[in-house]
């Protein structure tokens, strides 16, 4: 496989970098790199700030911890020739406002005013013509055109591969200077536009690239028609899984590298921070500051709920370092046409999911008619949704769903169960029964995990297009889970329903309300967290892929949906 160019686009004219305005940032040389490898990444690390981890960028990591361990210092001005004393110095910072880049060199040596830049690398010395890839080249040539701009000579490099124990030669050819500062002034330019290039096509670099689940590069072409089928999404399954803590009174602590929640004479219960990918807590639980500090440092988001379920906030730590996306968003918003094109797609994806959801669990001990009307009006207003000419139109089309879905959600409950599981509609704010107590609870988890993931990828989630923006209310967190909502939220409900793992006992009624007990909510979260790692067959991009993943995925596809990269969002409706 290779590169190939997308042929729906035309083709680019080799333009200027644009000037870098007094005080711009300079160009970082791994930067440069980058963008010799692809372009895309390049924009989506420097520019976006976007990043995670894998174990081979954990194991350069560590390999570069060592280079830089050494000692020897470069001197202040440049020897003589004539001085054959050795220069052997690691880990020095250079920068040249000229040339508008800065880097650290891992190794300078030499004796004299001559001197070699030596780059460590962690792979094999690869076998190519040229003893070295492209952005390994660049970067070792742009390390030696900062040592010249310092007044060293500088006529060769060195790029060092740990695993074989080789080091190559790279010679400062004219060629590849012209190269290097093409590269730099290519990145600049990409710096400057307000979305990222286009991703590569078919290319075998992107698999093993620490960047493919933020950048989906086979997801977007094929939604571009420039891609065949995507490849399984590469990104490796997270570890990291939510710590939810419901005990009243109870307190999560730091120890170590570890978090650990305790529950009066209790045992305490620890979780290793890097297995914790947010802190879920309920009620009156304390978190203290050292646990609250480490996990901002490690971007573990806390979600705070009331007692009874209710989302009230999040806590993170400097979060997304780019507006780029919330632009896109809000000028977005302010467009009528773009956001009703956007809720017609959000509620005729969730009415059909509604009637999968119908289809799948209707019970056979029902006759068989007794859910036919409803899923042919579901599958007529799904249709109508896609169609409406203006909001309230819409508005009232997904209210005639929801009546008519939730008047047939009682063929979905297993028969014969107790009679504090019969439905017989659905009501909020409070719930006067348990199965809306239920549904009100799994609801406030969805918009919950909907809500950090909006956050994660730099949107706004109290900015929407479809519910409308008030004090307090995540509105693109809503928008985003109203297809969600049957697949996740009342899967999950029906799951304890129809299993036993909730029982009348488990409720508290007063006053016209019901309330969940804690028996309940654990073992309503404990379902809500097994449906997001199940997997499904992505209806789109044909992979198998969890729900958990799916919501990442989403939120990643909305940010180019909101750029224009692609113009119509892929609503994931399986069948």
């Amino acid at each position: 496989m290779t590169d190939r160019p997308d042929p729906n686009r035309e083709p680019e004219l080799p333009l200027p970098a644009p000037p870098a305005p007094e005080g711009a940032a300079l160009v970082p040389v791994r930067m440069v790199s980058e963008y010799v490898y692809c372009p895309r990444v390049a924009w989506l690390m420097w520019v976006d700030g976007a990043w995670t981890d894998t174990a081979d960028t954990e194991e350069g990591r560590q390999v570069h911890k060592r280079v830089d361990a050494g000692g020897g210092t470069l001197p202040d001005a440049p020897p003589d020739e004539d001085d054959t004393e050795d220069i052997h110095a690691r880990s020095v910072a250079l920068t040249s406002e000229r040339l508008g880049i800065t880097g650290v060199l891992d190794l300078v040596e030499g004796d004299g005013g001559r001197v070699s830049p030596v780059d460590t690398k962690r792979g094999k010395r690869p076998h190519v013509a040229l003893g070295a890839y492209d952005p390994e080249r660049v970067q070792v040539c742009l390390q030696g055109l900062l040592l010249e701009e310092h007044g060293y000579r500088c006529h060769e490099g060195f790029l060092y591969y740990r695993a074989s124990r080789e080091r190559v030669r790279v010679p400062f050819d004219d060629a590849l200077r012209q190269a290097a500062l093409h590269a730099v002034h290519g990145l600049r330019l990409a710096a400057a536009q307000a979305r990222p290039p286009p991703p590569l096509i078919d290319s075998p670099k992107c698999p093993r690239c620490a960047l493919v689940g933020i950048c989906l590069p086979d997801e977007i072409g094929h939604a571009l028609g420039t891609a065949p089928a995507p490849r399984p999404l590469a990104a490796a399954r997270p570890d990291a899984l939510p710590l939810i803590v419901q005990a009243g009174h109870g307190k999560v602590g730091k120890s170590g590298g570890q978090l650990v929640v305790t529950l009066d004479d209790a045992a305490p219960v620890k979780a290793r921070l890097p297995e914790v990918s947010q802190l879920v807590v309920f009620g009156n639980v304390s978190v203290t500051a050292p646990a609250l500090h480490e996990m901002m440092r490690r971007e573990i988001p806390v979600s705070w709920h009331s007692h009874g379920g209710w989302f009230l906030g999040h806590t993170v730590g400097l979060g997304h370092r780019t507006v780029a996306a919330r632009e896109a968003q809000y000028r977005c918003a302010f467009d009528p046409g773009w956001s009703l094109r956007f809720a017609r797609g959000a509620v005729a994806a969730k009415i059909r999911n509604a009637r999968t959801l119908l289809r799948r669990n209707r019970r056979d001990t029902h006759p068989p008619d007794a859910a036919t009307e409803t899923l042919r009006a579901l599958k007529r207003l799904a249709g109508d949704a896609g169609q409406a000419h203006d909001t309230a139109t819409l508005l009232g089309i997904e209210g005639a769903a929801a009546a008519a879905y939730f008047g047939a959600f009682p063929l979905m409950l297993k028969e014969g169960g107790p009679v504090a599981f019969d439905f017989r509609t659905r009501n909020r704010r409070p719930p006067t029964d348990p199965v809306n107590a239920l549904l009100s609870f799994a609801y406030a988890l969805l918009v919950r995990t909907w809500h950090v993931a909006l956050s994660a990828v730099g949107l706004d989630p109290y900015r929407g297009f479809y519910h409308t923006v008030r004090h307090g209310r995540p509105a693109l967190a809503l928008d985003m889970m109203e297809p969600d909502r049957p697949l996740i939220a009342e899967s999950a409900v029906l799951t304890v329903i129809n299993n036993g793992e909730v029982a009348p006992g488990d409720f508290v009624h007063a006053a016209g309300s019901c309330a969940m007990a804690p028996a309940a909510r654990k073992a309503l979260i404990a379902a809500f967290e097994r449906r997001l790692e199940q997997d499904l067959t992505h209806p789109v991009f044909g992979y198998q892929i969890s729900y958990r993943r799916l919501i990442e995925v989403q939120a990643r596809l909305l940010c180019r949906h909101l750029h224009g990269e692609i113009d119509t969002f892929p609503w994931v409706t399986p069948r």
